[in-house]
């Protein structure tokens, strides 16, 4: 029977991408009030090492059992088992395997909340998202209303401000991502710009501010609330998104509705979206005004015992390498001497685009290209490989840098700033050759 509005969806696995999938998401078998205990307990539970998910299991996926450096790891509902930051809310990585696809697969994709409660179930009966303030005509849209309007489709690089925080000298407060905080994927959705021309902007807009379901704790929490300039809104791959890798987002990931700002860290992605307000005023709210400030230079960069004086709200992207082979993560550092070893990796920057990949065994004297893969956008992860062969013994301290179309490169010594923000330092593997 087809699906309508009225039915509430138990098994995202049973949605069709040509249908519509208002539901309310919980786990298979699950009531709302297990799938509660689960994200609220979860940090007792997960750290176990090999816990496992009786309705999903990277086994029956045939995917690679968990490797060590993934643990502590927590079994979330529609996740994988992924290395746990921080339980409530939570904060997932994505399993340094999966960097081995272009694309990220959704149970995968890593997570980030910034409070708890989350949300964690949505009625698409009842639920709309609305737009107003400073506009003719405010909108009300069911799901359904949004399904209808033209789609836009973009692949896109997600990643949160803080990736990599772990590494930083000295040590920075807040979520100690290593470099899992990170996921690419492909999203549909309608245009920012489309709902405001529906809306029909006033004269003097200056701001378009997004806001989601999830609440603060406590009643002085400041609500999460994040804001585009309207010409930025406006920008075509700007959307919002219900749809990712062709399925509906899961929940962990801003089911049923997220903002989706390619070449933009994760903090402007807001999630579980049902609030669009155009303003004629600048915001002020903390979490533009005093949250995710990076030093006003061009590498965002300061000293621990010299702040920067002047800060602006984090944006782009900057550019970044990792290495997926050789790597630590997937147990392949130890190679043969004359033997082939093969050299892969991903790169990403802010939406110039990757135009180049060097990779380097005689720390930094000299630089070898690389081949670039399938360009899926400028958003997207670009898949680089290469091929090196060793002829002598010894250990090896390999590094990649990348390069973008505006020029903009990766330097040979890390930056800093008091936020543990946009970590780009060329990054190294130590390989054994025997």
């Amino acid at each position: 029977m087809k699906p309508t509005e009225q039915q509430r969806w138990r098994r995202p696995q049973d949605w069709m991408p040509d249908q519509p999938q208002p539901r309310m998401l919980l786990p298979d078998g699950a009531t709302r009030r297990e799938w509660l205990r689960n994200v609220g307990l979860l940090g007792l539970s997960g750290l176990v090492a090999g816990c496992t998910d009786p309705a999903a299991s990277d086994a029956s996926r045939g995917a690679l059992p968990t490797p060590p450096f993934d643990q502590p790891v927590g079994r979330f509902p529609e996740k994988v088992a992924m290395r746990m930051i921080n339980d409530r809310a939570p904060q997932l990585e994505t399993p340094w395997r999966y960097f081995a696809e272009d694309i990220t697969p959704n149970e995968a994709f890593f997570v980030r909340w910034h409070y708890q409660p989350i949300p964690t179930a949505v009625d698409l009966r009842t639920w709309r998202l609305t737009l107003d303030g400073h506009v003719n005509s405010p909108l009300k849209l069911s799901m359904m209303d949004l399904r209808s309007m033209p789609a836009s489709e973009v692949v896109a690089v997600c990643q949160c401000s803080g990736n990599s925080r772990q590494y930083f000298e000295p040590r920075i407060t807040g979520g100690q991502w290593g470099n899992g905080a990170m996921s690419n994927a492909r999203w549909k959705g309608v245009r920012v710009k489309t709902l405001l021309e529906r809306a029909g902007i006033k004269a003097k807009a200056t701001e378009v501010a997004f806001n989601g379901m999830d609440v603060g704790p406590m009643p002085a929490s400041p609500d999460f609330i994040k804001t585009l300039g309207v010409e930025q809104a406006s920008e075509p791959d700007v959307i919002v998104a219900y749809e990712m890798n062709g399925r509906p987002l899961p929940m962990l990931n801003g089911f049923p509705l997220r903002l989706v700002v390619p070449g933009w860290y994760a903090t402007y992605w807001v999630k579980a979206l049902d609030h669009v307000q155009v303003l004629s005023e600048p915001f002020d709210g903390f979490w533009m005004a005093k949250a995710y400030k990076i030093p006003a230079n061009a590498d965002a960069s300061e000293l621990p015992d010299k702040p920067a004086k002047e800060k602006v709200p984090i944006h782009r992207m900057n550019v970044r390498s990792f290495w997926v082979n050789p790597s630590p993560e997937t147990n392949t550092t130890r190679v043969r001497v004359n033997g082939v070893v093969p050299l892969e990796g991903i790169a990403m920057d802010g939406g110039a685009g990757i135009k180049s990949v060097e990779v380097s065994s005689d720390d930094g004297k000299s630089w070898m290209a690389t081949e670039l893969g399938n360009d899926l956008g400028n958003y997207s992860f670009r898949r680089w490989r290469g091929n090196w062969k060793p002829t002598r013994t010894g250990h090896f301290v390999l590094k990649v840098r990348a390069t973008n179309h505006r020029g903009e490169t990766q330097p040979m010594t890390a930056k800093w700033n008091g936020g543990g923000y946009m970590r780009n330092v060329v990054e190294q593997v130590e390989v054994d050759v025997v």
